[in-house]
């Protein structure tokens, strides 16, 4: 019992050796660059698959592989640092990650780079969940807030820039260089973290759980986030549920999560510690912690795919649109992380979310075919503005009333739902731009009619162009023809107005969730977490 006192009396004081922002810029750094590649590889997907000899539908397999084994991951990272300790299985993934970095630049076919970035999906699927518990764990739970500012940046602003920077690596050098960039940042990494981190006396490893993996667990795993990843990346191409493709992977994904979630309740040691949702507190963070990271991801999509598609913009300046949302983010992420130690997150994460839906009505009442540069980057600010109050809270307001050894597991949880919330929404609402551009695309068909008079009068109109500028004998099919590609530029531009108005929606009715959350006393620090165990 003195023992048992004496163990739990030297973990309270524990502190880390060194200056804990110095631990977390460190374990930041190794997270930035694994969120990085989840989207840097986007647009450099045509080079890829004109360099390796591959159809552009088979290049899209370079980024459903890595979200596939990155997914896979996220959640097994309680049980891996319980074998080997948190801090080694934090080294051991950045190891895995820099190493399949240079084996995807050196890649000299497909099927090989599929499988080095397989690997890279592993090694980084540890780093974001890892990186998150060193930090909670080595700052005081008053501090929190601003380590997870830090953390919300690097989980914010690599999506955001990624497509920028990638863009002009491959326009300037070769995709290549996008996973060579890895290398010295890997290396660095590595250093800092084994002469710098340490592993709490409440984080123990034993190498008997070894030979306790749910194996189980990880096969039902593998195929229900495999199913699910490949059915939400490969949807819009096959029609979705108009292939048997999509509704084969639809069924399976549905049968091995359900069976799932029923083996892990039950398991004596699993791979994902479910019963953590039994606490309220915990299930409502992680809810809108996956529609936080829907929304931060689907609008990350949706503005620069506006931008190139309907605008004409190369990927470099579509890029660079987002450019001003992640200058903002680096503004403002430490005053978010400021005021959730002075107010309750609940009261926090509502603003954010009334700011949210005020973002995305300002994006869809200004979206049109003659929207500036300008004006594109200022939408960016004002919807990645209230992200950092909202991200910052959501991922303190979990910890609130768990153990300090669930730390592994919370953060697993938090960024594996954070992750499936961003796959789901940019499919949705890629789907949902499809579905409305069709729809308005007929509505306006309506108009264009031999009885129309605004209608025949433009087509003479364009017609005399035609015949005046280029002697053209099919001088009216030339006008009419232009007339039916401006009709599907404005049905693809409202369609996009829709999907904002809808997020608008959305964010409108997550307000009152917010209060659902315990309510915190901010300024009690430490002693209100400790009274919570």
């Amino acid at each position: 019992m003195a023992s048992s006192t004496a163990t739990a009396a030297a973990e309270e004081k524990w502190h880390p050796r060194v200056n804990p922002w110095i631990i977390a810029a460190t374990v930041a750094m190794a997270a930035f660059m694994e969120v990085l590649d989840t989207s840097i590889a986007n647009v450099a997907l045509p080079h890829i698959a004109g360099n390796l000899g591959a159809s552009q539908d088979e290049s899209t397999w370079v980024l459903t592989a890595y979200l596939v084994a990155n997914a896979v991951v996220l959640p097994m990272g309680g049980w891996a640092a319980s074998v080997i300790g948190r801090k080694n299985f934090f080294m051991l993934c950045i190891t895995i990650f820099t190493i399949s970095s240079l084996l995807c630049g050196l890649a000299p076919s497909l099927p090989l780079l599929l499988l080095f970035r397989i690997m890279q999906g592993a090694g980084g699927g540890g780093l974001q969940p890892m990186a998150q518990a060193i930090m909670a764990d080595s700052f005081e739970p008053a501090q929190r807030g601003l380590a997870f500012s830090l953390y919300g940046l690097v989980a914010v602003l690599a999506p955001s820039i990624g497509p920028t920077l990638g863009g002009w690596i491959t326009d300037n050098y070769s995709w290549h260089w996008i996973f060579y960039i890895n290398i010295p940042v890997g290396i660095l990494a590595f250093i800092l973290t084994q002469r710098l981190v340490e592993d709490p006396p409440w984080s123990k490893a034993h190498r008997d759980n070894l030979f306790k993996l749910d194996y189980v667990g990880l096969g039902l795993l593998v195929v229900s986030m495999g199913a699910l990843q490949i059915g939400l990346d490969k949807g819009e191409e096959k029609d979705w549920f108009g292939s048997h493709f999509i509704v084969g992977f639809a069924i399976a994904f549905v049968i091995s999560f359900v069976a799932l979630l029923i083996w892990e309740w039950r398991a004596k040691n699993p791979l994902m510690d479910l019963k953590l949702f039994k606490q309220s507190n915990f299930a409502i963070c992680c809810l809108l912690m996956m529609l936080t990271g829907g929304l931060l991801n689907a609008t990350t999509v949706l503005q620069p795919q506006f931008l190139q598609s309907e605008l004409g913009y190369t990927a470099t300046w579509a890029g660079l649109s987002l450019s001003g949302g992640g200058l903002a983010l680096i503004f403002v992420m430490p005053f978010a992380g400021q005021a959730v130690g002075r107010f309750p997150a609940r009261n926090i994460i509502a603003c954010g979310f009334i700011f949210f839906a005020l973002s995305y009505f300002l994006s869809a009442t200004f979206l049109n075919l003659g929207l500036s540069f300008k004006t594109s980057s200022w939408l960016r600010v004002a919807q990645v503005a209230p992200i950092p109050f909202v991200f910052i809270s959501v991922t303190t307001a979990a910890y609130f009333g768990l153990p300090r050894e669930k730390s592994n597991q919370i953060s697993g949880l938090i960024n594996f739902v954070r992750n499936i919330g961003g796959s789901i929404l940019i499919s949705l609402t890629n789907a949902a731009v499809t579905e409305r551009g069709y729809f308005h695309q007929n509505q306006l068909l309506k108009y264009l009619t031999p009885s129309s008079a605004p209608f025949q009068q433009r087509v003479n109109q364009l017609t005399g162009f035609f015949t005046g500028h280029n002697g053209a004998a099919n001088a009216n099919q030339l006008a009419q023809g232009r007339i039916y590609n401006q009709l599907l530029s404005q049905s693809q531009t409202l369609a996009y107005v829709d999907v904002f108005y809808i997020l608008c929606g959305a964010s409108i009715l997550l307000i009152p969730t917010a209060f659902l959350l315990r309510k915190n006393n901010p300024r009690a620090g430490a002693k209100t977490e400790v009274a919570v165990h």
